[in-house]
């Protein structure tokens, strides 16, 4: 199989940048899970999650296929972390009691990923998958954004974000639905931070090389005439979309 690998190269920068996910979430994961003993944090990037959920788990182990984002990621004494694709890992049959997907569902082989779920999951254990699109700062500050920004990168996206985009309301996940909370993440951004967080987006590396970078300068002149002080930090907003289903084997 061939791992889509958008997020290489540039590790770090999406470490910093990226949002993050808040506490409540998490506490659902806990709550539901039939134990704590040992949860899989999948395609975990930089351990952003693997690292909250080490707070509420004995043991996280998380994987992801690429090898920068692993070695990126923020080390942790009950984090072990791996390289290994999604949809076939060297996890024993059973050893989780949940699995979670932060922000990646939409890049797997989603048949192969579930069979692999139900292999490495204990019976009545716990799947989560979440992920965010798009932000909310302003209207004036939005608008402004999708015109300068969104729209110039929207033949770039790859075909997979449209799932996330949906809320992954197309994906079939054959496990017994469970109602989750509805949650965003709510941060406080300085322009820098917003345009940084920008920049790790695959479409824009794509845009970038295919027309250059001053679309990039463009838009945040645009944006500063109405943030102000690009220093001054404003409340983001990300919605959350999250599916949670329990695994009867």
């Amino acid at each position: 199989m061939r791992f889509l690998d958008h997020f290489s190269g540039r590790s770090d920068l999406y470490a910093e940048a990226r949002p993050k996910y808040p506490e409540p979430l998490f506490r659902f994961v806990a709550d539901h899970a039939p134990d704590k003993r040992h949860v899989w944090d999948c395609a975990t990037g930089n351990g952003q999650a693997a690292i909250a959920l080490a707070g509420h788990f004995d043991l996280v182990s998380a994987s992801d296929a690429s090898s920068d984002q692993i070695e990126n990621a923020v080390k942790h004494a009950r984090i072990q972390y791996s390289v290994q694709p999604a949809e076939a890992t060297v996890y024993a049959q059973g050893a989780f009691d949940a699995v979670c997907v932060s922000q990646a569902l939409h890049w797997f082989d989603i048949p192969l990923f579930f069979q692999e779920v139900r292999r490495v999951t204990t019976p009545g254990g716990l799947f989560v998958a979440w992920g965010y699109d798009w932000f909310q700062i302003t209207p004036e500050i939005d608008s402004a954004f999708d015109q300068c920004l969104r729209q110039v990168i929207k033949d770039d996206w790859a075909a997979q974000n449209a799932l996330l985009w949906n809320g992954y309301r197309d994906v079939y996940i054959p496990f017994e639905p469970i109602e989750a909370p509805e949650l965003k993440i709510e941060t406080d951004w300085s322009l820098y931070q917003l345009l940084a967080y920008v920049q790790t987006w695959s479409s824009v590396k794509r845009c970038t090389n295919r027309i250059g970078d001053q679309f990039m300068d463009d838009a945040a002149l645009t944006l500063a005439q109405l943030w102000g002080d690009p220093e001054v930090e404003k409340p983001i907003i990300m919605p959350l979309h999250i599916r949670a289903g329990r695994i009867r084997i």
